[in-house]
């Protein structure tokens, strides 16, 4: 494989281009889906292709073939050189790349149990046996499960005289049931993902969860509807993964800031103008994007341009420090590439993706939390989301929620919701779990781009409390 890239960078530097790379990929996927005791999916697919991308008079070209053959390298160079020389007709300003030292070696995940030899007799026992515990109860009217692994295999080249080997493990899979009784519907799901082998669906204990999510499910059909007023709200890990994905993630992404995304993921309130200026958080919120966080979805090595992978800060104690970069954009605010532009393939270009999004734990314990909270209302599990544009303006819903009354958790309430304006919510943040309650979470289908992309993204967050918060719609 080496001597296939090395071919293609050759002859990228023969047509004297600004810049080139090439990106051999071998992606193996594995999906199995079981539905009220059904097996309703099992896929095993594989794939491999490789794509060239140059920059030719200030311009980007980008072509790719699922042929690893000499023969196909002449025809994609040339194609992405002519993609290049047509965009340049039209190009507004010119494009400079963020310095990079060569960079040379290999990744690979930490894996146990390769999740791709463990047998399917195996897997789809646990699902089975999962939906048997789901649906012991006559109230609940549908189980789901399933399964997910992917091996991606990478291999990167430079004509700035990179080269890079990269194998990555990703493993998941979920549950939910929905209850029915009468014309009340209500669900509860328990999924998880990680940048591991096999062991971590051992780790997940779905057969105990099983029961918890049956049991909640039936719970929340006779609950009370959660109260439409302005509170104070604590969520927990898993509903701040959404929260911070939402509103901290996509809106430091700098493509959508500098406006190439507006026309489908948007653009951003987190402008230029506002970084090192904006106070975006009460002065305990510090959330960083960390690509080396043991088992997150967003951890590698190396990005798909070479950048080293890397710890930045987005916002330290309150206030907005940081982007998510390219070696393109970061020039453009005087900075050097923050090292997140990932492809979903060998035929897709990279784009500023999250690596891994973390909220930096504070100091409290869940119980003091709680504890310390006189009034209020707890939620757990998004259950749907909604976020303009810009990041700003937003709507989340839960699973399920629990009313806090004198510091002690009390009465379920169902179909909890949360309404808020971005800094202005993180403004009133006044808790953070420490570390003993920080979680990894993984969130494998973070879509953007066109033709679109689904990225792997990592969160590691903690319980969060947050002050004067409009629950429900208000009206």
């Amino acid at each position: 494989m080496q001597q296939f890239t090395k071919r293609i960078i050759d002859n990228l530097k023969m047509k004297k281009t600004d810049y080139g790379d090439v990106r051999v990929v071998e992606r193996e996927m594995e999906l199995i889906v079981l539905k009220n005791g059904i097996i309703e999916v099992i896929t095993r697919t594989t794939n491999t292709g490789f794509g060239v991308r140059v920059l030719k008079d200030s311009a980007w070209g980008f072509s790719s073939s699922n042929l690893i053959k000499k023969s196909e390298v002449d025809k994609v160079t040339r194609n992405a050189l002519s993609i290049a020389r047509a965009s340049a007709r039209v190009r507004s300003n010119n494009i400079i790349l963020s310095s990079l030292v060569p960079q040379k070696g290999s990744y690979s995940t930490r894996v146990n149990i390769n999740p791709l030899s463990v047998s399917l007799d195996d897997k789809i026992e646990l699902l089975l046996a999962c939906d048997k515990i789901m649906r012991h109860d006559k109230k609940i009217k549908v189980s789901t499960g399933f399964l997910k692994f992917n091996r991606i295999r990478t291999h990167f080249a430079s004509t700035d005289g990179s080269l890079i080997d990269q194998e990555m493990f990703f493993s998941g899979g979920g549950i939910e049931v929905f209850a029915i009784d009468k014309e009340e519907m209500q669900s509860r799901s328990y999924e998880n993902y990680s940048q591991v082998g096999y062991e971590f669906i051992n780790a997940l204990d779905f057969i105990e969860n099983a029961e918890r999510i049956r049991d909640e499910a039936v719970m929340l059909l006779s609950a009370k509807p959660c109260p439409q007023i302005e509170t104070t709200i604590i969520l927990d890990a898993e509903q701040m993964v959404l929260q911070t994905h939402e509103s901290c993630g996509h809106p430091t992404e700098l493509d959508r800031v500098l406006g190439t995304e507006a026309s489908y993921a948007g653009t951003s309130f987190m402008t230029t103008d506002k970084l090192n200026k904006l106070q975006y958080g009460s002065e305990i919120v510090n959330i960083v994007a960390d690509a080396t966080t043991p088992g997150g979805l967003g951890t590698f090595g190396w990005d798909d341009e070479g950048v080293p992978s890397q710890k930045i800060y987005l916002v330290k104690q309150g206030r907005f420090v940081g982007y998510l970069s390219s070696r393109e954009t970061a020039t453009i605010i005087n900075a050097e590439s923050s090292g997140t532009m990932r492809a979903d393939g060998w035929n897709r270009i990279p784009l500023i993706r999250m690596t891994n999004i973390n909220l930096v734990p504070g100091t409290w314990s869940f119980e003091d939390m709680i504890a310390d909270t006189r009034k209020g209302i707890f939620m757990t599990t998004n259950k749907s989301w909604s976020i303009d544009d810009k990041r700003l303006n937003f709507q989340f819903a839960c699973e399920l929620a629990r009313k806090i009354d004198n510091g002690k958790l009390t009465e379920i309430y169902k179909n909890p919701s949360y309404t808020g304006i971005t800094p202005q919510f993180w403004r009133n943040c006044d808790a953070l779990g420490n570390k003993d309650t920080w979680q990894l979470f993984g969130v494998p289908n973070c879509g953007k781009g066109e033709p679109g992309q689904s990225a792997f993204v990592g969160h590691g967050t903690v319980p969060a409390r947050f002050r004067n918060v409009q629950v429900g719609i208000a009206r």
